[in-house]
């Protein structure tokens, strides 16, 4: 049995996996394992479990915790591996094989010690890093672990990828680097070293204009958020391209030469101090300016850029204009500050709702603010919540200077309704619902997002892979997009995963893409990013009775959806309809979801691909019904 901590707690035990329930013997576990074989104060624990505002019987509610986390194990047939009761606390013994954080960490001491390797190295490094599964403790619902815990996590794993990427440097490989760099310099954008090895990758694969281009949106991003200059060897860069200057020995020889440090071993807890820098990390990184991943602890920061955006010209437009338009006559000041973008997941409401928010940063001085409106786990936070981090982070005294806020994935009106009041505070809502309620409340506009048109899919191609590489194939990337049903995030991972094989022709991708499309729109090394996790995790967020019905919906015939009534459909041997029509107020409710569209043909229509995900599902499904 393994315990995987890199990412949903979960236990492993071969190629089976148990992602547990979020628990107070869940946190308790989580406490125990993030300081494996090391005594845990009760103290600590109880902070953990309970927060710092503990119950007076606190101490006796652990020692029942801890019973029912011995209980957990024994249902699960964890053997080898038990909870000690020590001096002053708890204690749990856990080595490489059974815990994957010390994996992790154990291949990262591995690595270092094959410095002199880089192929080697980077082999070991990468096998460390394929141990992270996604969201860090995405279950595992403690705050003062995601606010101790976590950041300290994510700096090991930011110093293996930064390693990772100079060693791909150092060997030449800059086009698999630049996969990997853009999610980096996207997700951490105060984070100059990924900023320095991407400019570098990008000039080394012959993208010059792109590698300064990329130099000047760092210096924006660095002077007018944070106030500062970039760094000097972020300014020696731009200096050597501008000049023309080899660096292929130059900039990426360092790789061979500086090692990252190997994380240090785990050790009894202690207070831990606020997110940020671990002191002498090799880069430079600006304070408060790291922004967390979309699936990370939720939180409000600075808007980040998106990277490649194309498309959604009137959309922007128009949203720009209404955010900046002065208020009627007569409106005192007051003015209807709501913009709603809506549609289904991975449509690119929330690349929209940021590109937009870079547009009209001069309209509004007092800042914008990007809010993750759902947890980790998809769980929605409550409006008192965002409402108290919204006020800290803008600050008291704003003097009538107006701010904008971005609330992300919203899930119901609720949420957004007390935020609405301040007169100076613009609000761009993304959200998988309608939220018609919250428009015939509050007012404002509704840009409801539908796939991109061919030409704004082949735009996104020719901004992703270059102009060189797309018009010398011109046919085949119309029909890769075509095989991606033009679906935003679809086309991201494609176009991610065609970066990473620089030399494979688009017309061998055609085949390649599709022989399995849903198979292959996935990263193999990020299991968030693929277009089947996409549209289980909106599945897994649907009453159960509408997600059967989608399943129903998209297995069933495209009768279902058509204009005809489906009860004038054959008879079935029995003289019931083969395929009974779903109710209307389902379907209402599957469109309000974003998960039917629009028609024609018929009222509603479905995504391809999500047909396509729907009909695999059941099939599964019903495998595994007829094995049992």
């Amino acid at each position: 049995m393994r315990f995987q901590l890199l990412g949903p707690l979960a236990l492993a035990d071969g190629p089976d996996v148990v992602v547990l329930q979020p628990s107070k013997p869940v946190i308790l576990l989580a406490a125990l394992l993030l300081h494996a074989n090391s005594t845990v104060s009760a103290d600590y624990l109880q902070r953990a479990v309970w927060g710092e505002d503990q119950p007076a019987t606190a101490r006796a509610a652990l020692q029942t915790c801890v019973l029912r986390l011995r209980r957990l194990f024994t249902k699960h047939g964890v053997t080898g591996t038990s909870i000690e009761a020590v001096p002053g606390g708890y204690r749990i013994t856990a080595g490489p094989p059974t815990l994957d954080l010390l994996g992790f960490r154990d291949q990262v001491r591995r690595a270092t010690a094959l410095a002199g390797d880089p192929e080697a190295e980077l082999y070991t490094l990468k096998d460390a890093l394929s141990l992270w599964q996604g969201s860090l403790l995405a279950n595992v619902r403690s705050d003062v672990l995601h606010r101790d815990e976590v950041p300290r996590l994510s700096e090991e794993r930011l110093r293996a990828v930064e390693r990772v990427c100079d060693l791909l440097l150092g060997l030449g490989r800059c086009g698999e680097a630049l996969v990997d760099l853009w999610t980096a310099t996207r997700v951490y954008p105060g984070h100059e070293r990924f900023h320095e090895q991407l400019i570098e990758a990008l000039y080394r694969t012959g993208r010059q204009s792109q590698a300064l281009a990329e130099y000047r949106r760092v210096k924006g991003f660095l002077l007018d958020e944070l106030g500062v200059d970039p760094s000097p060897s972020l300014r020696q860069l731009e200096l050597s391209i501008l000049r023309g200057e080899d660096l292929g020995a130059g900039g990426a020889a360092r790789a061979a030469v500086e090692p990252a440090p190997a994380p240090a071993p785990a050790s009894a807890p202690a207070p831990a101090p606020a997110p940020g820098p671990v002191p002498g990390a090799a880069s430079r990184v600006i304070q408060g300016a790291a922004v967390p991943l979309p699936a990370a602890a939720p939180g409000a920061g600075p808007v980040p850029v998106v990277p490649h955006f194309t498309g959604r010209e009137a959309e922007a437009a128009a949203m720009a204009a209404r955010l900046t338009a002065p208020p009627p006559p007569g409106a005192d000041g007051q003015r209807p500050l709501t913009v709603l973008v809506s549609g289904a997941p991975g449509i690119g409401k929330s690349a929209l709702a940021q590109h937009v928010a870079h547009l009209v940063r001069d309209s509004f001085p007092a800042g914008r603010l990007l809010v993750r409106m759902t947890r980790a786990d998809g769980h929605p936070r409550t409006a008192d919540e965002v409402a108290a981090e919204v006020a800290a982070a803008l600050g008291p005294g704003r003097a009538g200077e107006r701010a904008l806020l971005v609330l992300d994935d919203v899930v119901d009106a609720d949420q957004v309704r007390p935020l609405l009041t301040p007169p100076d505070l613009a609000v761009v809502v993304t959200s998988r619902m309608g939220l018609g309620g919250l428009i015939a409340t509050h007012g404002g506009w509704v840009h409801r997002l539908t796939a991109f048109t061919e030409a704004e899919s082949y735009a996104l191609l020719l901004a992703a892979l270059g102009t060189e590489r797309v018009e010398a194939e011109p046919r085949a990337a119309r029909r890769l997009t075509a095989l991606c049903g033009h679906f935003p995030a679809a086309l991201r991972i494609l176009t991610a995963r065609l970066l990473t094989r620089p030399g494979l022709r688009l017309g061998d991708a055609v085949d390649w893409l599709g022989d399995d499309p849903l198979a292959r729109l996935a990263l193999t090394d990020s299991p968030d990013h693929s277009v089947s996790g996409l549209f289980d995790r909106a599945l897994d967020r649907l009453d159960p009775r509408l997600s059967e019905a989608l399943l129903r919906i998209g297995a069933g015939p495209p009768e279902l959806l058509g204009e005809a009534d489906v009860a004038d459909g054959p008879e079935g041997p029995e003289g019931r309809k083969d395929h009974p029509p779903v109710p209307e107020d389902v379907l209402e409710q599957l469109a309000d979801a974003g998960l039917l569209e629009d028609g024609p043909p018929g009222p509603y229509r479905i995504h391809d691909l999500l047909r396509a995900h729907l009909r695999r599902t059941v099939r599964i499904h019903n495998r595994r019904t007829e094995k049992v």
